[in-house]
């Protein structure tokens, strides 16, 4: 499947190509209604169907859908959200092709149907549903019939993946949702996706050249963004060739997190993982440790002693190392070393006082992995004030010019050079403790095997979800390095 998304004005731009392309629009209405129809029928047997059409283009696609329906022997009934004399353009035109009636659109409707299609309103929405289309789309949502919506749930924005009105705000909760050419904001982020239901892309006639027009810069996560540069090993490598990764540990009593991603990183790939363990928890490091070495060392003087070794070419630090100017010193001493950093949790939130002191010090090959309050601690208001989890992340990438990860259901990653993705593949068995550490491990291992920092997150992040989603319910953090193995190995087939 293809991995751009576009934007509501970019997927605009991408239109205007085709048509400038020789593509005409009434056609690609045409064959985005078929489309519908075509994912309807795969799906369920004749049944009575309601369609809601709304006053624009979304509505034209609409009357396409009852059409192809009806023609197939579906029992078709199709309601407009305002004048059928008033449509304009090429939905007026499909409205005089409809051959049968056109009723009120009202939510009394909505009983006896076993099959609704909301073609309302489009990705472009500029005000929240209200009046009769609010109460329509309640209606919808209290239904038991399943709900299909064409480009996007109606009184959903695309860009924002959230109504107009608010996260909780009114838009339709489809169970199938079957956009065109690209997917959108709204398809891949949250809460958006959850109102999408399934989500299916239709190829209508836009020629790909129109990719060239868009120059897409945000993507749906998938191997096929980073699969040609995946650090393989090689019929004749060995363990010194694919890098040593550091996981700096915390004290004694918090040093699980810096194990859970030690074996991580090892598990991704890296030849030789260490943990550097103060003092007082090498005991304890040492004694649950056997495929990962540990290394002792003593304050940030230690640490910068450490890394005078350049085969020690990544380090993964914050998990468990606690919260404070110990942690900054020693972050401080990692960035100025010539490793790939991984920058997580503790090493996070010490700075929270003073964000700019840590911009100071970053640098790229460097990863930032928060969740969404340690990303407002460091980059305050930025979540609240920006239209999307995409737009934040880019603005704080370029700011800390390095790679950004904003965890959570939609982790979205982005380059300094604003490249995004975003993730759709974790499931919420996700959400339990040390699945950020094994995460910030799988990072540090790739970054070790050399992928640059983009490249090394978006793969492991990617990784993690899958592993997650293989294994299923009762996920603790410790499972996800046990199965990465198979999720390895399906993926190396499918390079193959």
């Amino acid at each position: 499947m293809p991995s751009e998304i576009l934007t509501v004005e970019e997927m605009y731009v991408a239109d205007r190509f085709a048509a400038e392309h020789g593509a005409l629009p009434l056609a690609l209405m045409e064959n985005a209604g078929r489309a519908v129809a075509d994912e309807i029928v795969r799906r369920w047997m004749p049944r009575p169907t309601l369609v809601l059409s709304g006053p624009g283009n979304n509505g034209g696609d609409g009357f396409v859908v009852a059409r192809h329906l009806l023609e197939r022997g579906w029992d078709v009934r199709l309601a407009l959200l305002g004048d059928r004399a008033r449509l304009k353009g090429d939905a007026g035109e499909m409205a005089m092709r409809w051959p049968g009636n056109v009723e009120s659109c009202s939510p009394g409707l909505v009983g006896g149907a076993g099959l609704i299609v909301d073609a309302l309103f489009g990705a472009g929405l500029v005000r929240p549903l209200d009046g009769m289309a609010k109460e329509t789309v309640l209606a919808f949502n209290a239904s038991n019939a399943p709900v299909v919506a064409v480009d996007v749930p109606s009184g959903l924005q695309g860009d924002l993946a959230r109504p107009l009105d608010g996260i909780c705000g009114v838009c339709v909760e489809a169970d199938l949702t079957v956009t065109f050419f690209r997917k959108k904001p709204a398809h891949v982020l949250m809460p958006g996706r959850l109102r999408c239901g399934e989500v299916r892309v239709a190829e209508i006639g836009i020629p790909e050249a129109a990719l060239d027009a868009v120059n897409p810069q945000v993507f749906e996560n998938s191997p096929s963004l980073w699969s040609m540069s995946y650090p393989w090993p090689a019929p004749l490598g060995h363990k010194y060739g694919r890098g040593h990764a550091v996981i700096v540990s915390g004290p004694a009593h918090t040093t699980g997190a810096a194990r859970l991603a030690a074996i991580s990183a090892l598990r991704s790939g890296a030849g030789l993982v260490s943990v550097a363990s103060p003092m007082d928890a090498v005991s304890v490091n040492a004694g649950a440790l056997t495929a990962v070495m540990v290394k002792p060392f003593s304050g940030t003087e230690g640490i910068v002693e450490l890394l005078r070794d350049r085969r020690l070419n990544a380090v993964v630090i914050g998990p468990g190392c606690g919260i404070g100017r110990a942690t900054q010193d020693m972050v401080a001493a990692v960035l100025n070393s010539p490793a790939r950093v991984v920058i997580d949790a503790d090493a996070l939130t010490s700075f929270a006082d003073d964000p700019k002191a840590l911009f100071l010090l970053l640098r790229d090959p460097a990863v930032l992995t928060p969740h969404a309050g340690e990303f407002d601690r460091i980059f305050p208001g930025l979540l609240a004030q920006s239209p999307s989890r995409i737009a934040a992340v880019r603005i704080a990438a370029a700011a800390a010019k390095c790679t950004v990860v904003l965890k959570g259901p939609d982790t979205v990653v982005a380059s300094q050079d604003g490249r995004v993705v975003v993730n759709t593949n974790a499931p919420p068995t996700l959400a339990t403790a040390g699945t950020g550490d094994v995460l910030a491990g799988f990072i540090g291992g790739l970054l070790a095997q050399g992928l640059d920092s983009f490249a090394a997150a978006a793969a492991g992040v990617w990784l993690h979800g899958e592993a997650a989603s293989r294994f299923g319910e009762g996920l603790i953090a410790e499972d996800l390095p046990q199965v990465l193995p198979a999720v390895l190995a399906a993926l190396k087939s499918l390079a193959e």
